[in-house]
């Protein structure tokens, strides 16, 4: 799609860049933001890291770069509220969120920007990822099945017919978009909502919007890590997946939303069906199944019996874990035993096949 030449007036982008314990990747994150064919930004960063080396590297780099505006918080804030602190620092007329191991396109930041210059009521912007490795090289088919996934597709570019459908159904992403600094303040990052921020975040925005446009060019580029929050808490209760299924279900929509409802805990609901299953928590993920059976064709999809499956091992599992921990607190308080009741308890039932499932 053709772009349309920047207004006069260059509108002021701040990039809010949250980084924790990751100096081996922010420098590439920030001579991305630093390399942008758009000039009038700033890169505001707020560090939550343990130590001091990224302070280190950012000052030994970019102690002499002015659009650098680092903070290092003491004590740390936590992802959420280290996002909120940056848009409230931020001093730009647009806001643009980029993770510390993601990366932006030369002209992410130009692309989007100059969208308002056609759609002055414009509140959100944001376009395609692409999908690299650790390293940062790109895999061009992934990226085509990763937009496809949360359908970013041609078809879809332009101005969203309803902008909080965008947020509800995932299209929205969860960095490397761009906002109104005004809107984006006032909505904010929740820390209530865990790790499920991000995804909160961005339904609450686009539901706030005006105007939300999809275009359909890579601006940003997705680094799959196996350090990001989101792959080191997969699989267990506090997965943004079983947040997010939680906030869509409480959610107060209006009639014509609620077919984006339903699109959005059909991709949700099956995942935290699995997730109950391998913590095991079958009643949960029992009730959650049955009461989405569309998510499973109403019982004629695979995926629907294999879940079953899962449940029935994960309540046969709990069983024999509540018979193993009477059978230790026995041996515990019985003199004539040997002083290590472990010994004395089976092993329990190996860790359930991971169900491979979309992330949040």
């Amino acid at each position: 799609m053709s772009i349309s030449p920047a207004s006069p007036r260059l509108a002021k982008v701040s990039i809010c860049l949250p980084t924790c314990n990751r100096p081996e990747l922010i420098a590439n994150c920030i001579d991305s933001c630093l390399g942008q064919s758009y000039g009038n930004l700033e890169i505001v960063i707020g560090d939550d890291s343990k130590d001091t080396r990224t302070q280190q590297l950012i000052a030994a780099r970019y102690g002499e770069e002015p659009r650098v505006r680092y903070t290092l918080n003491q004590p740390p804030l936590g992802q959420a509220r280290n996002v909120a602190s940056l848009f409230e620092r931020a001093s730009g007329d647009k806001i643009l969120l980029i993770h510390d191991d993601d990366l932006l396109t030369t002209d992410g930041v130009e692309k989007l920007v100059s969208l308002w210059t056609r759609h002055p009521q414009l509140d959100a912007a944001f376009g395609d990822q692409y999908e690299a490795d650790h390293g940062g090289a790109v895999d061009v088919d992934a990226s085509a099945r990763l937009n496809a996934a949360f359908r970013r597709t041609q078809d879809a570019e332009g101005l969203q017919p309803l902008p909080g459908r965008t947020g509800l159904i995932q299209m929205f992403p969860n960095n490397g978009w761009m906002a109104d600094a005004r809107l984006v303040k006032r909505i904010g990052y929740k820390h209530q909502y865990g790790m499920c921020c991000d995804f909160v975040f961005g339904t609450e925005l686009c539901l706030a919007a005006r105007e939300v446009f999809y275009l359909h060019d890579y601006v940003s580029v997705y680094r799959k890590t196996a350090t990001s929050i989101s792959h080191s808490t997969r699989g267990t209760t506090i997965a943004a997946t079983v947040s997010a299924y939680a906030f869509v279900k409480a959610l107060q929509l209006p009639p014509q939303l609620e077919p984006s409802r339903k699109l959005a805990l059909r991709r949700l609901a099956p995942i935290v069906v699995s997730v109950h299953a391998r913590n095991r928590q079958a009643a949960c993920g029992l009730k959650i199944a049955l009461a989405h059976l569309y998510t499973y064709n109403y019982g004629l999809s695979a995926r629907f019996y294999y879940h079953l499956l899962m449940l029935a091992r994960a309540s046969l599992s709990a069983r024999q874990q509540a018979v193993a921990a009477a059978a230790v607190a026995a041996v515990a308080a019985a003199p004539a035993v040997a002083a290590d009741p472990a010994a004395v308890v089976k092993e329990l039932v190996n860790e359930l096949v991971t169900d491979r499932s979309e992330p949040v």
